[in-house]
């Protein structure tokens, strides 16, 4: 039995693809029954989600302290919690912080979204952090995820936010910016511009509060898009180093 918390974008793919093998429970703050009820799961109170053997948070980062303050009360004393958030520090602090110590707590990051395992999940990354769990049921988890040919990562929290934050974070600060520039399909273009346009693509298919969120809650977010401006910087400089001296040899 397992219930999902959230049904925003994540929490419809989530609960589609377990309701193939599970029953699957949902409750969702706003009323989304119909869609609920078309992806397989079932429409559930809070109580009854949080009664689940595993219990899957599908929050945004930033509403994530508040749902595990609510919940911590409700869940079954073996249950384990497994979040989804994109970032994992803070995530992970705070279940520890707030969730009864007997519930086992399950760190995650699927590295896909509804767009890119729409289809299947075949080869699709996950990140998988043991916080506070048996390896009996650690195991068995990652036996179902293997099974489903997912490709398992698993690191510390810290590992994946510094990486993260290049890989996720950075990818879409980019994206944004070239969103912001006006970046648009042209005539004359490049195989370089169109891989540019895809991530621009992939970008604005997400909220806005997905990419707040994966900034303000990634320790080294701000550190990484620094560096990176510096860098454009540098680039920049060497430019306009060499117009002047091109100007400069041109000069009669």
């Amino acid at each position: 039995m397992i219930g999902i918390i959230g049904f925003g974008r994540f929490g419809k793919l989530t609960a589609g693809y377990l309701a193939e093998d599970f029953d699957v429970f949902v409750y969702n703050r706003t009323d989304k029954s119909g869609a609920i009820k078309k992806c397989g799961a079932l429409n559930a109170s809070l109580r009854t989600v949080c009664r689940q053997k595993i219990v899957i948070l599908c929050v945004p980062i930033s509403t994530l302290k508040e749902v595990l303050i609510e919940i911590g009360p409700l869940l079954d004393k073996d249950s384990v919690v497994v979040d989804v958030c994109s970032v994992k520090v803070y995530p992970t602090e705070w279940m520890k912080a707030s969730l009864p110590e007997t519930v086992s707590i399950l760190a995650t990051h699927p590295i896909f979204g509804p767009d890119s395992a729409a289809d299947s999940l075949k080869d699709r990354k996950i990140f998988l952090s043991p916080i506070r769990i048996s390896n009996k049921q650690f195991q068995k988890i990652k036996t179902y995820l293997a099974s489903k040919e997912l490709v398992l990562i698993e690191s510390t929290p810290e590992n994946h936010d510094e990486q993260i934050a290049v890989s996720l974070a950075l990818t879409h600060y980019i994206g944004r910016t070239l969103s912001e520039f006006g970046a648009a399909p042209l005539d004359i273009d490049s195989e370089g511009y169109k891989r540019l346009l895809h991530i621009l693509e992939v970008v604005e298919h997400d909220t806005w509060q997905l990419f707040y969120d994966m900034h303000r809650y990634n320790p080294y977010a701000q550190e990484k898009r620094a560096a990176f401006m510096q860098a454009m910087q540098k680039i920049d400089k060497q430019i306009d180093g060499s117009e002047s001296n091109g100007r400069e040899r041109s000069t009669p």
